[in-house]
């Protein structure tokens, strides 16, 4: 019960990683915000944590006042916010000969945009009790992918403005990330059909497939927890061993 009297707050919280994270940080007593754009998602994964320690905030986080509005509602039903957890996100491939002005704004402002509202918006909340922020960047924001370029910028300002904060709020406040790789969510549904393109990744996962939600979240948790009180900064890889590999191929 690592979590016990702490809130959380996880965006994104409707499906995959996020829902994931609140249902791990429920289980060790978290009384936890779920926030997210669509009301039904959220009151799904609300359904199963109890009721007594599960809010839902619906709000988009790429705009201030919703943002403003949430941590204000959190406040109110649990008093304190201890841990915040940017999970919410977009992917738009394209390339950059024909890729549209619209979902470049999009991706920044839901992908990195989001976290300056919630980060500042929670900061009085989180200094005043020795908070912790976790990000959910990605491999994406370690190097580059084909036509992920407008992602792969995003999540690279997620990693490096998780490495700044955690300088400029120390030692009040923890901010750490998380970087996965292939995982198995609404994002990546449309690959499960796909063999011949899951067997690309697999080749490059040394664990031989992609991560659960669930297995992301367990980190996320970690991270958050006083198991990582003298951990800030990091921008933690689960990915299965991918970016252990220097991308040259097996000898056998």
């Amino acid at each position: 019960m690592r979590f016990e009297n702490k809130t959380v707050i996880v965006t994104g919280a409707g499906s995959g990683i996020g829902a994931a994270t609140a249902r791990r940080f429920s289980r060790e007593g978290a009384k936890v915000v779920l926030n997210g754009r669509g009301r039904e998602k959220l009151e799904a994964v609300a359904a199963e944590l109890p009721a007594a320690r599960t809010m839902i905030a619906t709000g988009d986080v790429s705009i201030r006042g919703d943002v403003e509005r949430m941590m204000a509602d959190a406040l109110a039903r649990f008093e304190t916010i201890d841990i915040l957890v940017n999970n919410a996100g977009v992917a738009r491939p394209g390339r950059l000969d024909d890729y549209a002005v619209e979902d470049w704004d999009s991706t920044m402002a839901i992908d990195v945009t989001a976290l300056f509202h919630t980060c500042q918006a929670a900061l009085p909340s989180l200094r005043a009790v020795g908070g912790s922020i976790v990000n959910v960047s990605s491999v994406s924001g370690i190097g580059g992918d084909w036509g992920m370029f407008a992602y792969n910028a995003a999540k690279g300002a997620v990693s490096n403005m998780t490495r700044s904060l955690a300088l400029e709020l120390a030692p009040e406040i923890r901010v750490n990330a998380v970087a996965p790789s292939l995982t198995m969510t609404e994002m990546t549904s449309g690959m499960k059909d796909n063999d011949a393109l899951l067997a690309k990744f697999y080749e490059r996962i040394s664990m031989g497939r992609g991560a659960k939600p669930e297995e992301v979240g367990d980190v996320i948790a970690f991270l958050a927890s006083a198991d990582a009180r003298f951990v800030t900064g990091v921008v933690l890889p689960v990915d299965g061993g991918l970016s252990a590999s220097n991308g040259q191929p097996p000898l056998n």
